[in-house]
């Protein structure tokens, strides 16, 4: 992703400060302030080393993962999601998608309590799920929430956008519903059916590549001619719920009756019944200029919350005092991580592949651009029958000797 923004000559959007907090349904766990070192302090005094046992456990799986990008830049591609993973870190990695982040975590040292309390809030905030999240997702997840994640000025889309413009794609603006199988002089060939305003069509195509999930309640299309047939994916998808709020925040439901002493900006809970809500954020528009400033406590500012259910009316008391409107989207955001245990495939026919497997290992925009690029490397090798550049073994080695 952040080369993508350097070759759109985009620009990060400037941060601004907030503080962080995890609530517990009754009071906060774990306030963030703005003393690093004090920070530091409270991790060590409620949780011990924990924190530091995590982060290098984190940074280990973030060092290894980090390979991917040397065997891309050498035109190194993987058939499968188990190869591209035993590439980087061995049957771990692999293993790392099959068992939870909790038992990985607890393994080396970090404590049931910070398990509980910090990584619950985490997984909650970016999944909506629990600490039984495969481990490699977990891991991902964790990197991100330690204060590397960033933004682009004008919105994250502009990537999106930017990109398309910059490939010359001619986009045909309309709905796939079916791909079926045809043969020319040997080689398969794809007709992809479609219906737009202007009624139905199809092309004929020499590679495809399917980025929807392929899984009962989110495919909409159908695969015709092939033998053996392509069936629909086990799992399912993970509801969730964005509602932005722009009101008044109802501080003293956190112990803060006084809402011009709330300090935070965000606030992540732990796995507790009682809690409707995963998580909740004071957020920034896209663009920010110099003179931009956070909205005081006791001001009315836009708030987003994350719910695994729409809030209704009583529930949004619970949270702000009044508002003035609220905008929610409601759609399967995430993989259901327990709800199945193989990983989907890369490669579904000769040249027909498929993307959106990757979710199973982790979701989220920088591994979809790994596996956005695997699966073009990938299409362009078996093309070319350069089949030294797929599925290698030891790649580090090869790697270096290129050099």
């Amino acid at each position: 992703m952040q080369d993508f923004v350097k070759i759109l000559g985009l620009k990060h959007r400037r941060e601004v400060a907030g503080k962080s907090a995890i609530f517990s349904g009754e009071h906060f766990v774990l306030e963030e302030t703005d003393w690093y070192l004090l920070n530091l302090f409270r991790l060590w005094w409620h949780y011990g080393i924990s924190f530091l046992r995590l982060q290098m456990w984190v940074e280990e799986v973030m060092e290894k993962f980090m390979r991917i990008y040397k065997y891309q830049a050498h035109g190194y591609a993987f058939s499968s999601l188990e190869e591209l993973l035993r590439s980087l870190g061995g049957e771990a990695f692999v293993n790392m998608t099959q068992r939870s982040v909790a038992e990985s975590l607890l393994e080396v040292g970090v404590t049931q309590r910070f398990v509980d309390d910090v990584i619950a809030a985490v997984l909650r905030s970016s999944y909506g799920q629990s600490v039984l999240v495969p481990a490699f997702a977990g891991a991902m997840s964790l990197a991100g929430a330690q204060g590397s994640t960033w933004a682009v000025e004008g919105g994250n889309k502009l990537v999106c956008s930017g990109l398309l413009k910059l490939t010359k794609a001619n986009v045909i603006s309309a709905r796939v519903t079916g791909i079926s199988l045809h043969s020319s002089e040997g080689r398969a060939l794809y007709q992809v059916h479609y219906e737009s305003t202007e009624g139905q069509g199809s092309a004929f195509y020499d590679l495809v590549v399917v980025t929807t999930p392929l899984h009962p309640s989110r495919s909409n299309f159908t695969f015709d001619n092939f033998d053996p047939p392509i069936a629909d994916l086990p799992g399912a998808f993970q509801p969730s719920v964005t509602s932005v709020v722009h009101g008044y925040l109802n501080s003293s439901y956190s112990g803060f009756p006084d809402p011009k002493l709330f300090p935070f900006t965000s606030i992540l809970t732990t796995d507790t019944p009682e809690l409707f809500f995963h998580a909740m954020d004071n957020i920034c528009p896209v663009n920010i200029s110099a003179a931009f400033r956070r909205k005081q406590p006791q001001e009315a500012a836009v708030w987003r919350v994350l719910s695994p259910r729409p809030l209704d009316k009583p529930q949004l008391k619970t949270l702000f005092r009044s508002y003035y409107s609220v905008q929610v989207a409601e759609w399967p955001t995430y993989p259901r991580y327990d709800a199945a245990k193989a990983l989907p495939p890369v490669v579904l026919h000769e040249s027909l592949f498929y993307l959106s497997g990757v979710e199973w290992v982790a979701s989220s925009m920088e591994m979809t651009a790994v596996a956005a690029k695997n699966v073009a490397l990938l299409a362009y090798n078996r093309w070319h029958q350069q089949l030294d550049k797929i599925d290698q073994k030891d790649l580090m080695h090869k790697v270096k000797t290129e050099l």
